[in-house]
């Protein structure tokens, strides 16, 4: 059997009465998954859509995603290895840093890792993403325009007028430059144009099995011997 050690109390400190309470529910739901799943994933995500993550939830029924806090997750999984409510899960916890995630599942690893190197999502860049493609449109007409939307487009920022009914630039112009962080403005004229620059993306960074330990999936060093004070808290 496992060892578990859900009954061990950990402190959540500098928290409200009705925040103690909501961190502690995450903790133990944390510690329900481990002992009701064969596996466990720390994951990352790139330009995350709430209507996406929607769809990758039903289809990996009755797996559970897992979204919080990385230090309330981290106790729930166990800081250090006296805290762990299973072996080696406090490698795992060391591993949550950054926008992350956890996926519960019985599915096997093969499985889980070849649906994650294959799933991505094109979709429209917001505000605020880094672009890296540069999006340039010469002087003249923009026929997939209709002439009601001129005044909006100049509202954005283009240089455009009515030429006999059709929108036209009046210069060249550049919307976005590789390499630049959108504006609300540039991110609805490429919406419009229909250029989707972002990718939806979600990466594989480590695994826990039962009976099997922790194991590292993205390449990269294990860093298990940081403090786990500098787990990020996003």
């Amino acid at each position: 059997m496992p060892k578990s050690k859900r009954d061990k109390k950990v402190s959540l400190t500098k928290t409200d009465k009705k925040g103690l309470a909501l961190k502690q529910k995450i903790v133990e739901d944390v510690r329900n998954c481990v002992e009701k799943y064969s596996s466990l994933y720390v994951f990352t995500f790139r330009n995350m859509r709430n209507e996406r993550m929607k769809e990758v939830r039903d289809e990996w029924k009755p797996s559970r995603f897992f979204f919080g806090k990385n230090k309330v997750i981290g106790v729930g999984l166990g800081r250090n290895k006296e805290e762990e409510v299973a072996d080696d899960l406090h490698k795992l916890s060391k591993c949550l840093k950054g926008q992350c995630a956890l996926l519960f599942t019985d599915c096997d690893k093969s499985e889980v890792v070849e649906w994650f190197d294959n799933y991505s999502f094109e979709d429209f860049a917001r505000s605020g993403c880094t672009v890296d493609q540069t999006i340039s449109l010469p002087e003249g007409p923009l026929k997939q325009f209709a002439h009601s939307i001129e005044p909006y487009l100049r509202q954005l920022g283009m240089p455009t007028k009515l030429d006999r009914g059709v929108v036209t630039l009046i210069k060249d112009y550049e919307v976005c430059k590789s390499g630049s962080v959108l504006t609300p403005e540039q991110a609805k004229i490429l919406e419009l144009l229909g250029h989707r620059l972002a990718t939806f993306k979600l990466d594989l960074r480590a695994a826990w099995i039962k009976g099997v330990g922790f194991e590292r999936l993205d390449g990269k060093s294990d860093d298990l011997d940081e403090n786990m004070d500098e787990v990020e808290d996003e």
